[in-house]
């Protein structure tokens, strides 16, 4: 079977890993997280594709700009981007429906580090109160921001993780937990990105 897969991790805030793979997603992973990484990696979108090395070079060349590193496959990126182009030639998704981790304590930092992430603000990641969003996996999911951080979701008012675990749960992951920004969109972008782009000091130009 040939693979590619898109792959982020919370001790690298604003980085993916596009790869490729012949083994099941849940095995290359596993394969990644050695002593050099902090974190498991965890899979945004994975793929069953007929030309795996094809697809993944396509991947890197479009995402050349973005490339932290010439000899590695990380990239500066919105991870929803490269996962609306990896769809267009998906010949069956294949993102793994649970956290993938060596044993429990694995699991424990994974759940620990999602907590500790700053709480989202709407104001942060510049959207507006009255604004649509968009649930980045399955279709017609939609909420309306109703101020700096609750929405509005099937009429009940909830939070970002709140409705993503929930929804994460109709569509078959058992994730034990769902960080919410990193799959709701606005204008096109996931509202982990849209934070962390702002959050990210400008350029001056000085060296």
């Amino acid at each position: 079977m040939s693979y590619v897969y898109v792959l982020t991790n919370e001790a690298m805030p604003g980085i993916v890993k596009i790869g490729m793979t012949t083994s099941p997603i849940e095995s290359r992973m596993l394969q990644l997280d050695t002593t050099g990484v902090p974190l498991p990696f965890e899979c945004y979108y994975a793929a069953r594709v007929k030309d795996q090395k094809r697809v993944e070079k396509a991947l890197h060349e479009a995402f050349g700009d973005h490339r932290v590193r010439k000899s590695r496959e990380f990239f500066r990126l919105d991870p929803y981007k490269a996962k609306v182009i990896l769809e267009l030639v998906a010949e069956e998704e294949v993102t793994p429906k649970a956290d993938v981790v060596a044993d429990a304590s694995d699991e424990e930092a994974l759940v620990e580090a999602r907590k500790r992430r700053t709480k989202f603000t709407f104001s942060s990641a510049g959207v507006p109160v009255g604004a649509t969003l968009v649930f980045s996996k399955g279709d017609g999911y939609t909420a309306t921001v109703l101020d700096d951080s609750r929405i509005d979701f099937r009429g009940e008012v909830t939070s970002l993780s709140a409705s993503a675990a929930a929804i994460m749960k109709e569509l078959g992951y058992t994730w034990v937990a769902t960080q919410g920004p990193a799959f709701w969109l606005y204008d096109g972008e996931t509202l982990k990105d849209r934070r962390h782009a702002r959050e990210e000091p400008e350029e001056t130009g000085e060296s």
